[in-house]
């Protein structure tokens, strides 16, 4: 099989939300509801969901639909890793049509909610790629504290915060020209053990 790198600029996350409660069906459920995803493609299986789009829009969803299972009060984790560019989707492309204008966010703009997170950005394609990482590192700290962890970076703030520091810090990335960009996030809310 031959890979070529393309020029689309379909993004796409793949995650899997884990309320750590009895109830756990019914959080999953309820946020999808309330979660509009009509910008984007969406694909459920036995492990993941995955949404495709534009970024703008992958982002928007990815938070509402932890905002929205998070509200519930109960110990919520998100596992997800976005990507954007080579080898890059091929298909969805019906998608990259949609305007910028953000369809979750005026719902969840509003929410407080503490959330403890961990990120690593992959800015593949490129020689220099612990300069572009430093430097979102450091962009981060704009949005939320920032502080070291093993193989990743550790990030504490309000939920929010942190959605809009790592689109930012990913969105920058693609501009700087990383062919193909890849950040994987985990984020915890609710937790027993959570020290703010």
């Amino acid at each position: 099989m031959e890979l070529t790198c393309g020029t689309s600029k379909i993004a796409g996350a793949s995650f899997s939300i884990y309320p750590m409660s009895d109830d756990f069906v019914d959080i999953i459920l309820n946020a999808l509801k309330e979660v509009d995803t009509s910008k984007v493609w969406v694909e459920t299986d036995d492990v993941t969901t995955t949404v495709r789009g534009k970024l703008v829009h992958v982002f928007d969803v990815t938070a509402a639909m932890f905002l929205h299972a998070a509200k519930t009060g109960k110990h919520v984790g998100l596992q997800v890793t976005y990507s954007l560019g080579c080898p890059g989707d091929s298909t969805g492309d019906v998608f990259m049509a949609e305007d910028d204008v953000r369809l979750n966010q005026p719902n969840f703009a509003d929410l407080k909610q503490y959330v403890a997170a961990k990120f690593s950005l992959y800015p593949l394609g490129g020689g220099q790629y612990m300069d572009i990482i430093y430097s979102q590192i450091e962009a981060m700290r704009a949005y939320v504290e920032v502080s070291k962890a093993h193989y990743s970076t550790r990030l504490h703030g309000e939920a929010v915060d942190v959605f809009k520091g790592l689109e930012s810090v990913f969105q920058a990335t693609v501009d700087g020209g990383s062919s193909h960009t890849v950040m994987t996030v985990s984020i915890s809310a609710n937790s027993p053990s959570h020290v703010e």
